[in-house]
């Protein structure tokens, strides 16, 4: 049988992962009677945690605001699962210190069989790069700056800011933040004379003014959250744009891709046109090499030069092979 402290931090784990607990929930868990769940809530408070507990036919119990911080309490499995989500941020560019801070503290706060797991995991693993890697250098972003868009999410409060390399002013109502494709964007709404425009900004591009926006009334989202972002950054957020005319239909172009390479539009021609683009010249040529159909580049001309290269570079290649007689 568990001791009577076990029991308790036991239940302050529950209380953690939940926001509300029954008395019968938690009995059942713990395996004791709804007696027990009381003397032990009982217990937590004279430790100092505000456990707060409604009564009625709705009555539960959840842990309420206090000064005094529970310990962090993870099971196996969640404690490696945090490890892994620290150990991939710390190969994110902006994110590598903070990162590896928080794993250590982490490995400090658990317990010793825990954290010799969590420290065998982060000494066994290399985050490694992913598998949209290009070879341009990730942007850092500044996790204060993350930090202050989610406050304004949450708060209801608008952005202004000077944005991307001409530093023009926006101002807008920050509604989501979206991490895709090796960047962080916030998709924000800006309304003026001529209506209102949803738009995804890239948050490396943004240099937030204080002080803020006036606060605002959340709008409903139109559409589709990805698909906005993927067709908004296949317009405007991209190094290199490019616009190809395939020679398929849109559905077996839809089928080929993955949708955050760009977006399909159908021809009358039973052809198709292809909005892509990438961080380089470089990255645009291996998707649409990737694609395996026919195609025309109509933008941009720094992309026919760029596929006029590498066809003469494999052209000379495969002649290469053949005269060695292979």
């Amino acid at each position: 049988m568990r001791s009577t402290s076990a029991r308790v931090l036991e239940l302050l784990g529950l209380l953690q992962a939940r926001v509300e607990w029954t008395a019968p929930e938690l009995a059942a868990r713990l395996g004791v009677t709804e007696r027990t769940v009381r003397n032990d809530v009982t217990r937590l408070r004279e430790l100092g945690y505000p456990v707060d507990g409604v009564r009625g036919r709705t009555g539960h119990y959840r842990l309420g605001v206090g000064a005094k911080l529970p310990p962090l309490l993870l099971d196996d499995e969640e404690a490696v699962a945090v490890a892994v989500g620290l150990r991939t941020l710390t190969g994110v560019a902006g994110f590598e210190e903070s990162g590896g801070r928080a794993l250590t503290k982490l490995e400090h706060v658990l317990p010793d069989r825990l954290r010799r797991r969590v420290t065998s995991l982060r000494d066994a693993t290399e985050a490694g790069p992913v598998n949209t890697d290009s070879n341009v250098e990730d942007p850092e972003v500044d996790a204060g700056v993350l930090a202050e868009i989610a406050d304004a999410i949450r708060d209801h409060r608008g952005l202004r800011a000077f944005y991307g390399e001409e530093q023009e002013r926006v101002e807008f109502e920050p509604y989501r933040l979206v991490a895709w494709q090796r960047r962080w964007f916030v998709v924000g709404r800006s309304v003026d004379a001529s209506g209102e425009q949803w738009a995804p900004y890239r948050v490396d591009w943004l240099t937030l003014r204080i002080p803020g926006g006036r606060g605002f009334r959340p709008a409903p989202l139109p559409g589709d959250l990805t698909e906005l972002v993927v067709r908004e950054v296949a317009r405007t957020g991209w190094s290199v744009h490019a616009r190809l005319v395939i020679d398929a239909p849109a559905e077996e172009v839809l089928a080929r891709i993955n949708p955050a390479v760009g977006v399909v539009e159908p021809l009358p021609d039973g052809r198709s046109v292809l909005v892509t683009g990438g961080d380089s010249l470089e990255v645009v040529a291996v998707w649409i090499g990737m694609l395996g159909l026919d195609f025309t580049v109509e933008t941009p001309d720094a992309l026919v030069e760029h596929l006029r290269v590498l066809a003469e570079r494999y052209a000379d290649a495969v002649a290469g092979r053949r005269s060695r007689g292979r």
